[in-house]
């Protein structure tokens, strides 16, 4: 204890540290205030009254990203997610097309799909805004009129640049990815309602008591303790440099390595395999009474759905890392810099033995992040309320816990530069900075 009050004093005694911990938590409180300022026009009262409409199952999915702001008819009801769609779509677009691929090498080439992507942001915006309004706000909270829907979707589209601005101001003159920590903060403040209520359910009649109440939490850690060891889990590659002599000095010689990381594809799997299997969800609510076979796919507590998802997150889990992780670019850069792998042969031979690795390392992360993705369903089947299921694993833990590494990482920089001890008495924070991109976007 007297360890950890010695490096918060730390902590506050740097100036540049200081100053960008308050502007990120000040920045972040406008995030949240603005997540409760509902859409003019809409009759919060009743809204509340009726609740959110549009299927149980998507509504809850997509307002763990925002904070409630989804459900709540709030002006950042859309959030940051038309800007991540849009930087997947670029990434996507830097794999298929090859103009876009030669731009994402160049400094100015990378500017001009930063813009691209701003004014994809929009388009999804203005499509996506009048889908909500219509599937998730109930007739009888919102007017009927074709100017307040204009002005609503204008006013949707614009909160989402903003917070997108809020965004990118984090990261520049704050700590940590801005857009990330956006993503983050909006899924933590559901967690203290989440768990209150589960703290309820479980100390009420027939809810099992404190003794069981105990054993979700301890299990909740475990969890949490497997999705640090994923994030941070590396395989290190020896490379050997060979010795240059310059003039009068000696360059080389020294052994260095390539961290490849047991889940170089982030968060991002289970993102695009949840996308996949939400389909259904949206083709049930076309029908007033969806077929069952049609309900039993649809259904997240579901065999069906759960082995689908698990499946599409290990083969995301590949794709993913191979456009993460170029084996032979790898090879590429070692040979140009005189570095070698020993006993491999600089070029095809040693991108085959990269290669060979991380597919071995890649398949454990893949079945492990798949399990992290279905874990929500299991706890909800053992009982767990739905609230506080959705932190037993999926998107959202892995989310909290590849960001608040990667923030204390920077934390830990910070004192080390200037000579202080770090977070921990031994051993480094590993964030998402170190070794193969974590896989937000941002």
């Amino acid at each position: 204890m007297k360890n950890l009050i010695e490096t918060i004093k730390n902590i506050w005694r740097i100036d540049e540290l200081r100053q960008r911990i308050l502007i990120t938590l000040g920045l972040l409180l406008v995030y949240r205030i603005g997540s409760f300022i509902v859409l003019p026009g809409v009759d919060s009262a009743r809204l509340a009254a009726t609740g959110a409409s549009g299927g149980g199952g998507i509504v809850e999915i997509l307002s763990i990203f925002t904070g409630g702001a989804f459900t709540r008819a709030s002006i950042f009801a859309l959030g940051i997610m038309p800007y991540i769609s849009a930087s997947i779509i670029m990434q996507l677009a830097g794999i298929a097309v090859p103009t876009v691929q030669k731009m994402q090498r160049e400094e100015s080439g990378r500017r001009k799909i930063n813009q691209w992507t701003r004014y994809l942001t929009i388009l999804i915006c203005v499509f996506q805004a009048p889908s909500y309004i219509y599937a998730t706000i109930d007739e009888a909270a919102r007017p009927d009129s074709q100017f307040w829907l204009f002005t609503s979707i204008v006013i949707l589209t614009c909160s989402t640049l903003f917070v997108m601005w809020l965004g990118e101001r984090i990261t520049e003159r704050g700590l940590g990815n801005g857009i990330s920590l956006i993503i983050m903060i909006g899924i933590l403040a559901q967690f203290p309602q989440s768990f209150a209520q589960e703290v309820v359910g479980r100390m009420g009649p027939g809810g099992g008591g404190l003794v069981l109440l105990l054993v979700e939490v301890v299990i909740w850690l475990l969890i949490i303790a497997g999705c640090i060891l994923l994030v941070q889990g590396t395989r290190r590659i020896p490379v050997q440099f060979a010795k240059r002599v310059q003039g009068n000095k000696q360059y080389g010689g020294v052994r260095n390595y390539i961290p490849l990381k047991v889940n170089a594809a982030g968060v991002m799997p289970i993102i695009f395999a949840q996308a996949i299997v939400l389909i259904p969800m949206y083709l049930a609510q076309a029908f007033e009474t969806p077929p069952n076979w049609l309900v039993s796919i649809a259904n997240s507590q579901g065999i069906f759905y759960n082995f689908t998802l698990f499946l599409m997150v290990v083969l995301f889990t590949y794709f993913y890392t191979a456009i993460t992780v170029n084996p032979n670019q790898l090879a590429d850069d070692m040979k140009r810099n005189g570095g070698f792998i020993p006993g491999v042969k600089p070029g095809k031979s040693t991108a085959s033995h990269i290669d060979e690795l991380l597919s071995r390392i890649t398949l454990p992360g893949a079945i492990f992040l798949g399990l992290v993705a279905i874990l929500p369903a299991f706890a909800g089947m053992a009982g767990v309320k739905q609230g506080f299921a959705q932190f037993f694993g999926g998107t959202s833990l892995l989310i909290m816990v590849g960001v608040l590494l990667d923030t204390l990482q920077q934390i830990e920089s910070h004192l080390l530069m200037r000579h202080y001890d770090g977070l921990m008495k031994s051993g480094r924070i590993k964030g998402r900075s170190g070794g193969a991109a974590y896989g937000m976007a941002g």
